[in-house]
């Protein structure tokens, strides 16, 4: 499950309202908002809440808000009847502190309550149980990270999934946006420090199989973002790659991996068929290293290879039989290794 995250100090225009709609329609189920209210704000803050509410429910998505007890009250709600927020819209509640274990299996029993992942204790959960949490009803959340180098460590986050999985719990992370980002820092919003210089959809692809829930820290992505999700819908992976050459129409058509994969590059099915004699992009070029992620295109001295793209899974050396056509961005770099046999994707050409 994959989805969004709104906050509330900006107002729920109708452009943006067009927007989610069109990302629902991408496959985001489910958004995300913080409510941590200021006080000389409460009315408008209902407001906005209530309104992004209905536009769940008009929309078929579940709605999560990580709310403070003081933020509740202001709400005109005790942790006794948070549940009765799903009358607004909200699904589900993150829930850390000020509650105790048997509100939260109170709270079970209503709707989703996600707990926070990364402090949850075995100990905590036996409370919780003994007073009959509802774990189909419940999912653990690792926080997101505004601050560079305080995401959290690979293996760490493994393990502890590993052991929240063991105890019946669905899992959910953050992985940071690129199109419009939350300040104050403006240095995005990831769980996973490795993911800050990634690429949004790199993030997502790196989490799929790995998490049940992934949520964009940030409120925006950018054109080309949401283009590489639509793709991914009609299951077409979408590179984007620097050129270095002019390139032709053919390669950037939807092309196919291997179903017998190689090693070290992706080589496109289709590719072969262009290489008719007198294409000028056959004739060969200046050799050059092929570093990861460089696109080529075997020229004419591979002789019945000629025409076939390729994009390298690892830094090649250079060869006077392969032409260098560009190479892909740096944050979609680690989308390479998610192309196994048989799969489509397409070179977005910068």
């Amino acid at each position: 499950m994959k989805g969004l995250s709104v906050y509330l100090s900006e107002p729920l225009t109708p452009q943006f309202k067009t927007w989610v709609g069109r990302m629902r329609e991408m496959g985001f189920t489910s958004m995300f908002t913080s409510l941590h209210i200021p006080e000389d704000d409460t009315s408008v803050y209902t407001e906005r809440l209530r309104d992004l509410g209905a536009l769940a429910q008009e929309l078929d998505m579940e709605l999560f808000a990580d709310i403070a007890p003081t933020s509740l009250a202001a709400l005109g709600k005790t942790w006794d009847d948070a549940h009765t927020l799903t009358e607004w819209g909200v699904t589900g509640l993150r829930v850390d502190y000020g509650v105790t274990p048997k509100q939260v299996a109170d709270l079970s029993r209503r709707m989703t309550v996600a707990l926070n992942a990364s402090t949850l204790s075995e100990a905590e959960l036996i409370k919780m149980k003994r007073h009959g949490l509802v774990t189909d009803n419940v999912e653990a959340w690792h926080n997101f990270y505004p601050r560079p180098e305080t995401g959290l460590d690979r293996d760490w986050f493994d393990a502890k999934n590993d052991w929240l999985k063991r105890q019946g719990l669905s899992v959910q992370a953050f992985i940071p946006g690129d199109g419009t980002l939350r300040g104050p820092l403006f240095e995005r919003l990831p769980t996973l420090e490795d993911h800050r210089p990634l690429s949004t959809f790199a993030c997502y692809m790196d989490l799929v199989d790995s998490v049940d829930r992934i949520l964009i820290g940030d409120p925006g992505l950018a054109d080309e973002t949401i283009e590489q999700f639509a793709s991914h819908t009609d299951e077409i992976l979408v590179l984007r790659a620097e050129a270095d050459t002019t390139i032709e129409a053919a390669f950037y058509r939807v092309q196919t991996n291997r179903m017998d994969p190689a090693r070290d590059v992706i080589r496109s099915v289709e590719s072969r068929g262009y290489g008719r004699p007198g294409d000028r992009l056959l004739e060969p070029m200046e050799a050059r290293p092929r570093p990861l992620g460089t696109v080529t295109v075997d020229n004419a001295k591979y002789g019945r290879y000629a025409g076939e793209l390729q994009v390298t899974k690892r830094d090649l050396v250079a060869d006077e039989r392969v032409n260098v056509l560009g190479r892909v961005i740096e944050a979609d770099r680690p989308l390479i290794q998610t192309i196994g046999p048989g799969t489509k994707f397409r070179i977005e050409w910068c």
